[in-house]
């Protein structure tokens, strides 16, 4: 009571200071406020309030007097006034004073209270976050949250009151926000000085304090229409949380790529990664930010899919049989890929068998239970997210009305044996017109020998082991090599300058692009194994695009690298290329400003689109599994769905194989005929920076 009395006081002397000056109000800080909430409150910018507080610049205390610009401050106050008294009326309610490193997470965890019920009891946490010095109001358990959300609905501005602001999104910069907006990075930090050390994802910045003709803010260069801001928005539904186990070798660097998401915003999350990353750690991030991989990463447990899988698995005798009699319309496709659409007239049934290695036997004799065995099990949880992507193709298959039988079929398969000759011998597979699977490499062979004199096409899913030359074997991961040689097909098509920049440790790079790559030359280093800077300019040419490949783990080497290619763009056309993932450019140290500039090129065997189609994959995905698709799962579906559609076609696997090349959510499939024999998939994305910040395919 005496803290409802306290803050009751301070709002009333706000409210006398408002009403008796008509230009400027006085306002004494209280706890746990920052200057950003303080102009939200009173409908201004921040730099309004520094303009007329100097000092503020260096921080603010309680019990700090503010001169606070009159616009709009009778009602911030009434609504600040009505929100403090009616979020305190409940005596059962708890106020807690935010400590640092504490998270959303944690005090939720701490009150066992939901986040809906946290950010109901105090709205401003929506726009804000969690703070040090923050009091917070922490509602009884049982309260119903909607009563806080109407006592906290804001009231409506005037007019002419409108401002622009920005809510940062994962991966958006200051210097890319700035350009949006054409203002500089000094204006930027000038009206946001919160943002000076770093720039927190779903923060948000005050652009411009007078509202434009149009209700939008402007955005230059942008190929997301859904990136345009409102200048007056309803408040955001509370950001969701899901957890993500820590694979055994992933690091910050791999996380951030998985989540979007920086070291600092990860730890902000979970203090306990203050420590580092380590394998096990239960982490809590926001749903929406995974995304799809470049690689095929470890695997990621999905409780909620394997609980399910297992238990139809265990109700099934001896293997799944899924029959849907179809017919199909149009599936589309991307430019330059071909369109995969049913045959008209065609009413032949095709069968598609799956090989899937759930290992039922086993586990029928274990003493383990199925939850404990799907968190330690890897092997078994990428199967599972592999199935869940399939079924989500079978049932995509239905929708189409594909005229498809799906049989699927526990492989039970270890690295040195699988049950595939049984299945073989109670003729389950010589009459299918594809095979997808089983997993490990040798398991596909020994398939494909047995199925060879039945032209019977295996598709070996997940395997990136080199293939021994079968005739009917599809390898659909493209090899290292097939990835690399990508890259630089590209590059001279473009007839590019190539120069390759690779420090000492690198020599199974040097030697690869000295035996496959003619033509490309070499920066030379100096004594000590650092950059000849001077040799690498005198090697880049005026009048064509020079791409330098950069190979190098050492920070010094990447650091001189960029700044001279940055030197080299007064006078030549200068990109720069990555043949795999480097974990350097994602440090504090390397500017991710100068990667946009020099537009970063790489490989990547997944296209990390955001397209419309596999935006509704993702969606879909979510909603019948309550969790993100991770690449098991693309591929499940993806190597599914493409086997469906080519069977089809009126022609056989074989044939569409040799003819087509398609592209489903993640995954491009070329398939080509290799020299010794079998087929190799060649369906390689060449990925980009573009200035305007977004992640583009190559043309």
């Amino acid at each position: 009571m005496k803290y409802f009395s306290t803050l009751l006081f301070l709002v009333f002397f706000v409210t006398c200071s408002a009403f008796s000056q008509e230009k400027v109000v006085k306002y004494t800080v209280t706890g746990g406020e920052t200057i950003n909430q303080i102009a939200l409150k009173f409908k201004v910018t921040p730099y309004d309030i520094y303009a007329l507080n100097p000092d503020a610049r260096n921080g603010i205390k309680p019990n700090t007097v503010l001169l606070i610009p009159s616009s709009g401050s009778k009602t911030a106050v009434k609504t600040s006034e009505t929100a403090v008294a009616k979020s305190s009326a409940n005596s059962k309610d708890i106020v807690h004073e935010v400590q640092p490193k504490e998270t959303f997470y944690s005090i939720e965890h701490k009150y066992g209270i939901s986040d809906e019920a946290l950010k109901a009891a105090n709205p401003f946490l929506e726009k804000d976050g969690v703070q040090i010095g923050q009091k917070l109001v922490i509602p009884a358990k049982g309260s119903s949250p909607k009563a806080a959300v109407v006592a906290t609905k804001p009231a409506k501005s005037a007019a002419q009151e409108k401002y622009v602001f920005h809510d940062v999104q994962p991966k958006e910069t200051k210097f890319g926000i700035a350009k949006q907006y054409n203002m500089s990075v000094e204006e930027l930090e000038k009206r946001n000085p919160e943002i000076v050390a770093n720039l927190p994802v779903g923060y948000r910045l005050t652009i411009k304090g007078t509202a434009p003709k149009t209700e939008t803010a402007p955005i230059a260069n942008t190929a997301k229409p859904t990136e345009t801001k409102k200048v007056t928005e309803t408040p955001k539904k509370g950001t969701t949380y899901m957890e993500y186990q820590v694979k055994p070798k992933e690091t910050f660097y791999s996380l951030g790529r998985t989540f979007h998401l920086t070291q600092e915003e990860l730890t902000a999350l979970n203090p306990s990664l203050s420590e580092g990353v380590k394998e096990g750690m239960v982490l809590k991030v926001p749903t929406g930010y995974l995304a799809p991989q470049p690689i095929i990463p470890q695997a990621q447990p999905i409780e909620t899919v394997a609980e399910k899988t297992i238990e139809k698995q265990q109700e099934a005798p001896s293997g799944i049989k899924i029959v849907d009699k179809v017919k199909s319309e149009t599936v589309s496709a991307s430019p330059e890929i071909v369109e995969l659409t049913k045959k008209r007239g065609q009413t032949d049934r095709q069968k598609v068998v799956l090989l899937l290695p759930f290992n039922l036997a086993k586990m029928q004799n274990d003493t383990t239970s199925s939850t404990t065995r799907i968190k330690n099990d890897k092997f078994l949880n990428m199967t599972l997210d592999f199935y869940s992507g399939a079924m989500m193709a079978i049932d995509s298959a239905k929708t189409l009305k594909l005229p498809i039988d799906v049989a699927i079929y526990d492989s039970g398969e270890t690295k040195t044996t699988s049950n595939v000759s049984s299945l073989i011998a109670q003729n389950k597979l010589q009459n299918a017109n594809a095979v997808i699977g089983p997993f490990y490499q040798n398991n596909a062979e020994a398939t494909a020998n047995s199925l060879r004199l039945y032209n019977v096409p295996v598709i070996s899913p997940l395997s990136k082991d080199a293939a021994n030359p079968i005739d009917n074997l599809y390898q659909t991961i493209p090899s290292a090599d097939v990835i690399r040689n990508s890259v630089f097909d590209y590059m001279r098509a473009k007839n590019g300058n190539i120069v390759a920049v690779v420090d000492k440790k690198k020599e199974s790079v040097v030697n690869y692009i000295k035996q496959n790559q003619k033509g490309v030359v070499f920066a030379a280093l100096t004594e000590t194994g650092g950059l000849d800077v001077a040799n690498l300019k005198s090697l880049l040419l005026p009048g064509r695009m020079n791409y330098v490949v950069m190979e190098t783990g050492n920070t010094a080497m990447v650091k001189a690298t960029i700044k001279a290619l940055l030197d080299a763009q007064k006078s030549c056309q200068v990109q720069l290329v990555i043949l795999e993932p480097n974990s350097t450019l994602d440090t504090d140290e390397i500017s991710f400003d100068n990667l946009i500039k020099l537009k970063l090129m790489y490989p990547s065997v997944t296209r990390e689109s955001d397209e419309p189609a596999v935006q509704i994959f993702d969606k879909e995905y979510r909603l019948k599994n309550k969790v993100n698709p991770n690449a098991y799962a693309t591929k499940g579906f993806d190597v599914t769905f493409d086997t469906m559609m080519r069977l089809v076609q009126g022609k056989t696997f074989q044939e569409t194989a040799d003819l087509m090349t398609t592209e489903q959510v993640d995954n491009k499939f070329q398939y080509y005929k290799k020299e010794d024999g079998g087929h190799a998939n060649k369906g390689v994305y060449i990925l980009y920076y573009d200035t305007d910040l977004t992640l583009k395919v190559a043309n």
